[in-house]
């Protein structure tokens, strides 16, 4: 079974159509399209994490390898810390911050207020010369047999 058959049966269990899977976990409907295409595009990291953050309780590693069972038996997104089952692509629950992106350690700078001074004025002049006229002086012509003719006009 491919990534693309897991990814058919979470929409199948959840009752969505393309465009409303697509939506859920935040990708444009021609992504998905592309995946269930007949192509057999892989998903990129990206809609496979976005995909696991939206439906948290669809195991990891069925989803990428297509060992286990769909379920990952968890309770929204927890994972077991007790040896070998941490999942590879699992949010570190060790060093898990509060906020979302850890957001008690920023700060909310103000924008520079922009300068009120003018710009200078450029001026560009564009000067033509005025160059001798060319004249030819040769002409070659080739031929498919690997020969060629020269012609100089008359001066």
């Amino acid at each position: 079974m491919s990534i693309k058959d897991r990814i058919k049966m979470i929409m199948e269990r959840e009752k969505l159509t393309a465009g409303a899977f697509a939506e859920s976990i935040g990708v444009a409907q021609a992504t998905i399209s592309h995946i269930l295409g007949s192509r057999n595009k892989y998903p990129s990291m990206d809609v496979i994490m976005r995909l696991h953050n939206r439906y948290p309780d669809v195991s990891l590693s069925w989803l990428l390898t297509g060992e286990g069972s769909m379920g990952s038996g968890n309770v929204a997104g927890e994972t077991e810390m007790d040896g070998g089952d941490y999942p590879l692509f699992a949010e570190n629950a060790k060093n898990a911050s509060d906020g979302p992106d850890g957001a008690e350690n920023r700060q909310e700078m103000p924008l520079e207020s922009p300068s009120k001074h003018t710009k200078e004025i450029v001026k560009q002049e564009i000067v033509y010369k005025e160059r001798p006229p060319r004249k030819i002086t040769e002409i070659r012509i080739f031929f498919d047999d690997n020969t060629y003719e020269t012609f100089t006009p008359a001066r």
